[in-house]
């Protein structure tokens, strides 16, 4: 069951939107009303992922952008406020593991500066460039701020040991954010388990073994992680600074 609110006339925007989570979560929000700028890197996946809302009569935009691009990140924050006349969710969900096979926390060799380098970039930097930008039009409208980290975050897994540290220190702005930008804007963050999605990296585990490491004995699905980003962007009107663990119960 989904989170059901009567979102029209407000605005949102989703960065890494054309797959996985981002994808749910445009979904969710443009069912339920919302007017939805859709970011991605530009290129087929995300002109298909437009295509297919606006076959469903949801209200979308185009604004594509690499989030490692720094000037580009503010030209597509502008756009996106000038389509939706306006901002009230941003949805800081893009990222990337930078690699295709997980790498051992003790394999320093592939723990190269260029994957430090891109991991800070899209992971990091690239969330603070689209807060940065986005924060006037936030403010304007007292709206909120969703991050999308990783139980990585919290050690012992994820598909390398610079990727867990840049979704941690996303935890540690989501909580500086949350101050900076209060009381008119509120900022939490998801931080999702497992997740039934196409996922850049690959683990050689099978569907079966990732399962039976879960208390509820599954992955979660996307549109499971949308619906709590959902709720903390448009229902959660007295959280912020918080991070949501949604993760079938693998921490427990």
């Amino acid at each position: 069951m989904q989170p059901t609110f009567d979102l029209s006339g407000k605005r949102v925007l989703v960065t890494g939107g054309a797959s996985g989570i981002g994808l749910a979560t445009v979904r969710a929000f443009a069912a339920n009303g919302a007017a939805v700028a859709i970011n991605d890197l530009p290129g087929d996946r995300l002109d298909a992922a437009v295509d297919e809302c606006k076959s469903k009569g949801y209200t979308v935009f185009n604004v594509a952008a690499d989030l490692a691009d720094a000037d580009g990140v503010d030209a597509m924050v502008g756009n996106a406020v000038r389509h939706l006349n306006g901002l009230d969710y941003l949805i800081n969900n893009a990222g990337t593991p930078a690699t295709t096979t997980p790498i051992p926390a003790a394999d320093f060799n592939r723990q190269t500066e260029a994957l430090w380098s891109t991991l800070l970039s899209v992971n990091l930097l690239g969330p603070y460039r689209c807060t940065k930008a986005a924060s006037k039009a936030l403010l304007d409208s007292g709206g909120a701020i969703v991050n999308t980290a990783s139980v990585s975050a919290f050690g012992g897994g994820g598909s390398s040991s610079p990727y867990c540290a840049t979704k941690a220190a996303l935890l540690a702005l989501t909580r500086e954010w949350a101050r900076a930008l209060a009381p008119a804007v509120r900022v939490n963050a998801i931080a999702p388990g497992l997740v039934d999605s196409d996922w850049m990296c690959r683990f050689e585990e099978t569907e079966f073994d990732i399962a039976a490491s879960v208390p509820l004995q599954r992955q979660g699905l996307a549109q499971e992680y949308a619906g709590t980003i959902v709720f903390l962007a448009a229902g959660a009107t007295y959280m912020t600074g918080q991070t949501v663990i949604v993760d079938g119960g693998l921490l427990a």
